[in-house]
């Protein structure tokens, strides 16, 4: 199952997990992935260590790196950057998120590569974009995503401190939205014969992610209100505890096809011709009431129960709040196709699949992540040939 990018070639000149995780997606797709890396090594590959793993486990290197090869190169030495160079004159895609400064210095830059092969797709992320005074300033998702562009204000409850972002975050959203990008260039490519440069950024993807609350300030001036649990304008867009303690979310976002369903697997018909709760405007004003009354139905039951009522109620929307444990043990999880399994040696490890599938030309991983430098002998002692194995 060779994939959509099948004889695509790929060059990767990526650290941590912005531009790997692009390389990562396009390598899952079926392209072959060449990973360019100092001798130190890309640095992700000290993840495993930095988060107490034993045995040279290292789960978010895995993730971005499988089915790639990997060419260990010291970049400051004219040689390396001449075998690099010859490396991506027969590249179809150069992919990177080192700083453009960097790259003119390396002999890297676009105009450099493009005018040596025409052809070459590149994709460049950066922190804060290609132009204005930060353009080459350094970044990781937290700040330029997470901080920069809004999320953690806005997930910030009043009086409360701002939540953590988790690993790889904004780094998984921008890969995935370059990885889009190149494929569009290769349509492009295509048609005109002529590659081109495609770039995006952490603070850009950030703003996009939160494009909801933006677009409304950017159009009305007005700012969509942080929510409080107890006290939100839809209480049927909430999350509330069941008796068991495990939590749950009703998304009842339209009130004439979710409140009567709501209403009747709590057992309160009632609440349909209540003054207080009969339509969308009475029940925001008297949200904590409702909320509170809720909060009291939900806790005598434990979820399991509640989710044989709500099951009987096709028009009432849920959800369980789930640990890691529970996505994992969850059926609809693997039916969905969110694990792969990917080869390593005689047997194969379960990781998290990218999420895309392509039924005409499916894909599945060809390997695990490569050894520093394991691929050097085989993709530079003739790079044209190298590309056809």
């Amino acid at each position: 199952m060779a994939g959509p990018l099948d004889g695509v070639k790929v060059v990767e000149l990526g650290v941590w997990v912005a531009a790997p995780a692009t390389g990562g997606i396009l390598a899952d797709w079926g392209a072959d992935v060449v990973k360019v890396e100092p001798p130190s090594g890309d640095p992700a590959r000290m993840f495993g260590r930095m988060l107490g793993i034993d045995g040279g486990v290292n789960p978010p290197f895995e993730m971005d790196n499988r089915s790639k090869r990997s060419v260990a190169v010291d970049l400051t030495s004219a040689p390396g950057r001449d075998a690099i160079r010859e490396l991506l004159c027969t590249a179809d895609v150069f992919v990177t998120n080192v700083r453009p400064s960097a790259l003119r210095r390396l002999g890297l830059d676009f105009e450099t590569l493009a005018a040596a092969n025409p052809r070459l797709v590149y994709g460049l992320i950066t922190g804060y974009g290609s132009a204005g005074p930060d353009a080459d300033r350094a970044a990781y998702d937290v700040a330029a995503f997470w901080a920069r562009a809004g999320l953690a204000h806005l997930l910030t409850r009043p009086g409360d401190d701002p939540p953590f972002q988790r690993g790889g975050m904004g780094d998984h959203s921008v890969g995935m939205t370059l990885a889009a990008a190149v494929c569009a260039a290769l349509v492009s490519r295509a048609r005109t014969g002529v590659g081109q440069l495609v770039t995006t950024s952490l603070y850009r993807q950030g703003a996009y992610t939160i494009s909801f609350d933006l677009n409304t300030f950017l159009l009305t001036g007005r700012q969509i209100a942080i929510g409080q649990r107890e006290s939100m304008g839809n209480p049927c867009m909430n999350n509330y505890a069941a008796g068991d303690g495990r939590r749950f979310w009703i998304v009842g976002l339209e009130g004439d096809l979710h409140w009567p369903a709501l209403c009747r697997s709590v057992g309160r018909h009632d609440w349909l011709t209540d003054d207080r709760f009969a339509t969308g405007r009475s029940r925001a004003v008297n949200a904590r009431e409702l909320i509170a009354e809720l909060d009291w139905i939900f806790a005598t039951r434990p979820l399991a129960e509640w989710a044989e009522i709500f099951a009987a109620e096709p028009d009432l929307f849920w959800s369980p709040i789930n640990s890691l444990e529970d996505v994992v043990a969850d059926d609809q999880f693997h039916a969905a196709g969110g694990a792969v399994y990917v080869p390593d040696g005689d047997g194969s490890i379960p990781m998290v699949a990218t999420p895309a599938d392509f039924h005409g030309t499916p894909c599945e991983p060809r390997s695990v992540a490569p050894r520093l430098g394991e691929h050097t002998d085989e993709v530079l002692a003739d790079p044209g040939s190298a590309w056809r194995s």
